[in-house]
C-alpha cells in the first residue's frame, strides 16, 4: 500500500513509512509509536509483541473454528 509512504511525501511525520523498514523501529532506542503518538501504543519489546500477536490470532482462529459467524462449514485445518 502506497498511502503511508504519499502521506510522508505530503508533511505527515512517519518515521518509516516503507512497510518492509517499519517493523525495524521497534529495534530502536524509542521503540515503536503507533501514529506517531507515544501515549497510544508504544511497543518496546518485540517477545511482548509477539506473544500479544500470537495470543490474539489464537482467539480469533479458536472462535471461528468453534462455530463463529465466518467459521460455518469450513475445513478445520485449511480454511
Amino acid at each position: 500500500c502506497i498511502v503511508p509512504e504519499l502521506l510522508a511525501n505530503n508533511g505527515t511525520p512517519i518515521a518509516e513509512p516503507v512497510w518492509f523498514k517499519a517493523g525495524a523501529q521497534i529495534f530502536a532506542d524509542g521503540g515503536l509509536d503507533y501514529l506517531g503518538n507515544p501515549s497510544l501504543v508504544h511497543a518496546q519489546s518485540i517477545v511482548a509483541t509477539l506473544i500479544t500477536q500470537v495470543v490474539l490470532m489464537g482467539l480469533v482462529e479458536g472462535y471461528r473454528i468453534n462455530g463463529g459467524p465466518a467459521g460455518e462449514g469450513l475445513d478445520k485445518n485449511y480454511p
